[in-house]
Parts: structure tokens; C-alpha cells; sequence
């Protein structure tokens, strides 16, 4: 089963996204509000620090805009760190400004999108990018991911 980092400030974002892996039977979803408190869980500092209740995840998803560290911030210690870089992180945020794009990509993001305004249209982009990072998509080797999404949900799409 993969295991997803989502970094969101926002409650009703988070919730969203957090129903669209539930309904693709993706269960190991761990979410954080803010820059400092994703940092401290993939770095296990602080109320992070038990590795079996912040295991490391397969896939990040990132919003830029985040209180007490920005995301661009998060994105370029995660890029910096040799034991974080190979998980694949993806930004997904409000923001269309060209300036955040091209530096979400100078600093090795592996996906950059933008949040659609609706229910269903947000609920489609996560149910593509699950499928596609967690079940087509071949994950490093250090990844713990056996992934067996329900292919009704699939077929779906």
C-alpha cells in the first residue's frame, strides 16, 4: 500500500483529497498543515519522531502557499536532502503565476497542478493523479509501495 505526504493548510482541500484516495481505496494518506510540520515528518523531528506513525512516503503532494515555511521552501529541502529527492512531489495549488511554476520545476518538482474550482472537476484531477503516480507510475526502489487500486474505480475514469 503507498503511502502519501499531503501538505496542505487548507481544512476543505485537504478533505477533498483525502476522499478521493479513500474512494481508490488508498488508505495511508498522512496530512500536515504547514511547511515546518512536513519537514519535521519526513526528517522524524519532533512528534514525528516514531517512524512507524510517519512512515516515508512514496508521493508528496504540496501546496505552495502554507503558513510558519512556504512550500517552494519545502520543495527545495526535500530536492536538497539525498535521502528525500527521489520521492516524487507534486505540487498542487491555487496558484497560476508563470514566476511559481518555473520555480517549482527549477527546483525539481516532478508535477506542478493547479487546484480546479468545483467538487467533481477537483475530485477527477485527484482520482488521474492517484492513478497514474500510484498505480502506473514505477516508484523508486527504496519505496514501500504494493499498490492494488480497485480496478471498478479504474475503469471509471
Amino acid at each position: 500500500m503507498a503511502t502519501v505526504l499531503l501538505v496542505e493548510d487548507d481544512e476543505t482541500h485537504a478533505s477533498l483529497v483525502i476522499r478521493s484516495f479513500e474512494d481508490l481505496n488508498m488508505e495511508r494518506i498522512y496530512w500536515v498543515s504547514d511547511g515546518e510540520q512536513a519537514l519535521d515528518y519526513l526528517l522524524h523531528r519532533g512528534m514525528y519522531v516514531d517512524i512507524s506513525k510517519s512512515p516515508r512516503p512514496d508521493l508528496i503532494f504540496l501546496d505552495l502557499r502554507l503558513p510558519k515555511m512556504d512550500g517552494m521552501d519545502v520543495l527545495k529541502e526535500i530536492k536538497r536532502s539525498e535521502d528525500l529527492r527521489s520521492i516524487p512531489v507534486v505540487i498542487l495549488t491555487t496558484s497560476k503565476n508563470r514566476y511559481d511554476i518555473q520555480n517549482a520545476y527549477i527546483n525539481y518538482a516532478n508535477s506542478y497542478l493547479i487546484k480546479p474550482l468545483g467538487f467533481n472537476k477537483f475530485q477527477e484531477l485527484m482520482r488521474h493523479t492517484c492513478i497514474y503516480w500510484l498505480a502506473w507510475n514505477i516508484l523508486p526502489p527504496n519505496s514501500n509501495t504494493n499498490i492494488n487500486i480497485n480496478a471498478q474505480n479504474i475503469s471509471s475514469v
